[in-house]
């Protein structure tokens, strides 16, 4: 089963809840997919073992034989070519990697380079094998990472995803294909608002889901009237506690310090097991 552990926002306390699931659960695989801050290591503190490069091919252009007829210009979604009559412009900032231009290219004239955009580092801790990534500084793409994390997912067992804030490509390419998403808000407007744009998100997707309810005596009721209004289930709410704080400023998983979340985290996974056998309803 993979599940994936989003918020429509940052600050909501997602890998908090990732990671504490995770330590809660043991014996899983857990990989952070926030590669362009990626922190649940501070929590999970495993010894990483390997360490692999990730590329993505780039377009190189053989300027001798080339007719700048403009067809690979014109196929690129992404406006990473600029053909002119005597030379042709790449932008590797702009290039996914997608190999159209070399596929469409009428004189064969296009060849790839590998760039390495960033790293992904595996290892374990206490049973739990854990993966993260990290996207170079300056490289503006992080959803190849992404990609090369997911490959490396168990084929059985739990897998837990915690995914990058917000509602962008990072976040669409950690959820789709999962099994479940749990969706951690806080009871504000600002975070009924990104809870809104999320589950229409995953609706599109067709990714099932919940909500836990973090910091949930603090702000209104509009996150639960949601919920309740669009038959999200709140599987868990957690109070705003000074200890739970405390202990995050410190990098110390709750779980650990105050043993009664460890139950509450195993019986959030039991629900969790439940909607995905029932069909995701």
């Amino acid at each position: 089963m993979i599940i994936s552990v989003a918020s429509g926002k940052g600050g909501t306390g997602k890998t908090t809840i990732a990671t504490n699931l995770a330590l809660a659960l043991g014996k899983i695989q857990f990989i952070d997919c926030d590669v362009e801050e990626p922190n649940a290591h501070l929590f999970l503190k495993p010894r990483i073992e390997k360490k692999m490069p990730v590329t993505i091919p780039i377009p190189r252009i053989d300027e001798d034989r080339c007719t700048h007829c403009g067809r690979c210009a014109e196929a690129c979604e992404f406006n990473a070519l600029v053909v002119f009559p005597q030379n042709v412009l790449v932008f590797d900032e702009l290039c996914h990697g997608c190999g159209v231009c070399s596929y469409v290219c009428p004189e064969k004239v296009i060849t790839e380079e590998e760039k390495e955009i960033g790293v992904i580092e595996m290892g374990s801790k206490d049973g739990i094998e854990f993966i993260h990534g990290r996207l170079n500084v300056g490289e503006p793409m992080a959803a190849p990472i992404i990609r090369v994390e997911k490959s490396l997912m168990k084929k059985e067992g739990t897998v837990i995803l915690d995914a990058p804030p917000g509602t962008s490509c990072p976040v669409i390419e950690t959820v789709k294909g999962g099994d479940f998403c749990l969706l951690v808000a806080e009871p504000t407007p600002f975070g009924l608002n990104d809870l809104e744009l999320t589950v229409q998100m995953l609706k599109k997707l067709n990714v099932p889901m919940g909500v836990l309810i973090n910091r949930a005596d603090v702000g209104n009721e509009g996150v639960k009237e949601y919920c309740h209004n669009e038959g999200i289930p709140i599987l868990l709410e957690i109070p705003m506690d000074r200890r739970i704080a405390k202990l995050y400023s410190e990098g110390i998983p709750l779980t650990e310090e105050l043993p009664e979340y460890r139950d509450k985290f195993i019986d959030l996974f039991a629900q969790i097991k439940q909607i995905v056998e029932g069909g995701g309803k």
